[in-house]
């Protein structure tokens, strides 16, 4: 059989140059798909991925406008820097879920929003400021169970207040009793107080939740079933002493008491439809407070006594995540949103 033929050097350099390139288109295809399927990986990483916040973080800026709802009695809003002073501390909802709730506190106009708490995969909630306004104890099941626990704000250390199970804590007025609610089973809730570093609990009313102080430390106001309805009551630090306050057709609960002693406010109401209810503190002169509309709940009063603050939705009515912290003034003037993030802020606690 013949040889064949001597292929010609153009031949070769073609086929040369066709292979080169053939190889190089390889390599860009494998390249490309590489440099995509990296691309992509890292694509679905940061979706899917969590980020914890970290342990001091910014939250979006106050909004120092009127919210936008009707209301022909709406004064405009405190501008940046007017109103009271002190600190709320808050419960924070940044994974969006309850399971995860951490506590977050910020200055009386909004400013200086950030975190406390930092166990990512617990749930606090109840926060309240010590009367010096230097600590802050809530409930978190850092240990699988709620118990109460307290931070100290200047260092981040926290301890446990003697291992007591319960939620809602307050510190007394004189720094040396802590009150709160314990169960005593799936449907009974009861109002403890122990001394002021967890020990020597006892139970001084047997049916009741979200207690907090009179000013002068000497009685305890809750709520309490009353004739079939959830109401709220006073009762003496000795467990004596029952008085009935309220007739509201749908009281909730977290309630608070003014420095000056002179009034109490609340919040009742069907779900989405709560507002917030100013009284004396013997109950007389029971009035709302403030705009309709926003599902008002949760107050607590400033350390002057002259401003509340709230969690409402009047910004994102009906929206689960849209619950936010608002003050205003007694008389129901000057409404202010403090938080504006894309998660609930709420159980707000006004303190020094």
């Amino acid at each position: 059989m013949a040889p064949s033929p001597e292929p010609s050097p153009k031949g070769t350099l073609g086929r040369c140059a066709a292979k080169l390139f053939a190889a190089a288109c390889i390599i860009l295809f494998c390249w490309a798909i590489g440099l995509g399927g990296w691309i992509l990986a890292g694509s679905l990483y940061n979706y899917f991925k969590v980020t914890p916040p970290s342990f001091v973080f910014p939250t979006d800026a106050p909004v120092t406008t009127t919210p936008q709802f009707s209301s022909p009695d709406l004064t405009p809003a405190a501008p940046p820097g007017v109103g009271p002073g002190g600190k709320i501390v808050y419960v924070c909802q940044i994974f969006a879920v309850q399971e995860r709730d951490q506590i977050c506190i910020m200055n009386a106009d909004g400013s200086g929003q950030r975190r406390l708490t930092t166990d990512d995969n617990a749930r606090h909630f109840y926060p309240s400021l010590s009367p010096d306004g230097q600590s802050v104890v809530f409930s978190s099941n850092l240990n699988g169970n709620f118990e109460i626990y307290e931070m100290v704000l200047a260092t981040g250390q926290v301890s446990r207040l003697g291992g007591m199970v319960g939620i809602a804590p307050e510190i007394s007025p004189d720094n040396r009793s802590v009150v709160y609610t314990r169960s005593d089973g799936p449907s009974t809730d009861t109002i403890w107080v122990m001394d002021r570093y967890g020990v020597n609990p006892r139970k001084i009313y047997k049916d009741g939740w979200d207690p907090t102080w009179s000013p002068d430390g000497s009685r305890i106001l809750f709520a309490t079933m009353a004739g079939n309805k959830s109401q709220l009551a006073v009762i003496n630090l000795d467990g004596s002493g029952f008085q009935k306050l309220t007739d509201l057709p749908e009281l909730r609960g977290r309630s608070d008491w003014s420095a000056d002693g002179l009034h109490i406010i609340t919040y009742s109401g069907p779900p989405w439809g709560r507002e917030l209810f100013l009284m004396n503190a013997d109950g007389s002169d029971l009035h709302q407070v403030g705009p309709s509309g926003g599902n008002s709940q949760g107050p607590s009063f400033s350390p002057d006594g002259q401003w509340v603050a709230f969690t409402a939705y009047f910004d994102h009515y009906r929206d689960w995540n849209g619950c936010e912290i608002y003050i205003m003034r007694i008389d129901g003037s000057n409404l202010t949103r403090l938080t504006d993030n894309k998660y609930c802020d709420w159980q707000p606690r006004w303190g020094p």
